[in-house]
C-alpha cells in the first residue's frame, strides 16, 4: 500500500507546482496589461472639454438606433471642439440637414473651432445654432446666458439659425448636480433663460436627460411651455420626457454616428426645422 500513496503524493506536488506556476504566469501577464480607463475612474477631465452628452455618455451611455416612426424626422448632428475642422459637405450630402455647435462653456471658455463648424455648416446649406455647456458651480445662470450671446450664441431671423441651446446635465467635472439643490439648480436654470429671451427674443431650447433632469431639479415641470426639449438618450426610443414637455422636438440617439459628432432626429420634416429657425 505504500507504494500507491507515494505516487498520489507525487502526483499532487506536481499538480501544486503546476498551478503556482500558471499564477505567476497570469500575474506577471496582467502586470505588462496597460491600465485603461473604466466606470470607476476618477481622472476628471481639463475645463471646456466637456460637449452635449459627455455625461449622458458616462451615466446612461446605452447605444442604440431610433426605431421606424409615422412622424418625419430630420437628421443632424451637434459637434464641438472634439471634431476639429468638419467636413460639412460630407454630412450634407449623407443626409444631415441641421446642425448645433459649441460655442462656450462657463464664462471662460470658448471653442477654438467654432467659426469653422459655425460657418462652415451654414455654407454647406444647413440650418445651425449655438449650444453653452452649462457649470452652474462656476457663475450665475444671467452671467453665463451674457457670455453665450457675446460669443456666438445670438440669434438672427436669417432662416437658417436656430435659437441658442442650453446644454445641463452631468457635471463632468465633480458633483453630479454641481453642488446645487433642486430649487438653487431651477432658480439657475431660470436665470439662464430669462437672460438669454431678454438678450435674444427667443426662448432657448433645453438640452438634458430625463434621469438627470429627475436627480438635480427634482423633475420640474416649469419650462415645458416656451422652451423646446432637446432630449439624450442613447436607445431606440426618446422615451419618458422630462415633467412639462409632452413631446421633444430634439432627440440625441447616439454618440457614435456613421460619420462625424453625436447624431440626433429633428422631430419633425424640414419645414419644421425652419419654422423653429424663423422663429
Amino acid at each position: 500500500m505504500r507504494r500507491p500513496i507515494a505516487v498520489a503524493q507525487r502526483h499532487s506536488r506536481l499538480l501544486t507546482s503546476g498551478v503556482i506556476l500558471a499564477a505567476q504566469s497570469l500575474l506577471l501577464t496582467l502586470a505588462a496589461v496597460p491600465a485603461t480607463a473604466s466606470a470607476d475612474d476618477t481622472r476628471t477631465p481639463a475645463r471646456g472639454t466637456a460637449h452635449m452628452g459627455t455625461g449622458v455618455l458616462a451615466h446612461e451611455g446605452v447605444q442604440g438606433r431610433p426605431v421606424g416612426t409615422r412622424v418625419a424626422q430630420t437628421e443632424g448632428v451637434d459637434v464641438s471642439s472634439h471634431q476639429g475642422n468638419v467636413a460639412w459637405s460630407t454630412l450634407w450630402k449623407s443626409g444631415v440637414k441641421w446642425a448645433y455647435v459649441k460655442a462656450t462653456e462657463g464664462t471662460s471658455y470658448r471653442n477654438p473651432y467654432f467659426a469653422q463648424q459655425y460657418g462652415g455648416s451654414y455654407d454647406a446649406g444647413m440650418i445651425r445654432g449655438a449650444y453653452h455647456f452649462a457649470t452652474p458651480d462656476t457663475s450665475g445662470g444671467a452671467a453665463q446666458a451674457d457670455y453665450f450671446v457675446d460669443h456666438g450664441g445670438a440669434w438672427s431671423k436669417d432662416g437658417k439659425t436656430l435659437p441658442g441651446v442650453l446644454d445641463i446635465e452631468y457635471n463632468p467635472y465633480g458633483a453630479t448636480c454641481y453642488g446645487r439643490t433642486h430649487s438653487q439648480m431651477v432658480s439657475w436654470i431660470r436665470a439662464f433663460l430669462d437672460r438669454y429671451k431678454q438678450r435674444t427674443g427667443r426662448h432657448a431650447a433645453v438640452y438634458t436627460s430625463t434621469n438627470w433632469w429627475t436627480q438635480c431639479t427634482g423633475n420640474y415641470s416649469g419650462f415645458g411651455a416656451n422652451n423646446p426639449l432637446w432630449i439624450a438618450r442613447y436607445a431606440s426610443t426618446a422615451g419618458t420626457l422630462p415633467a412639462g414637455w409632452d413631446f421633444h422636438t430634439m432627440w440625441q440617439y447616439t454618440s457614435s454616428g456613421p460619420t462625424v459628432g453625436d447624431h440626433d432626429k429633428f422631430n419633425g420634416a424640414l419645414d419644421r426645422v425652419k419654422a423653429l429657425a424663423n422663429g
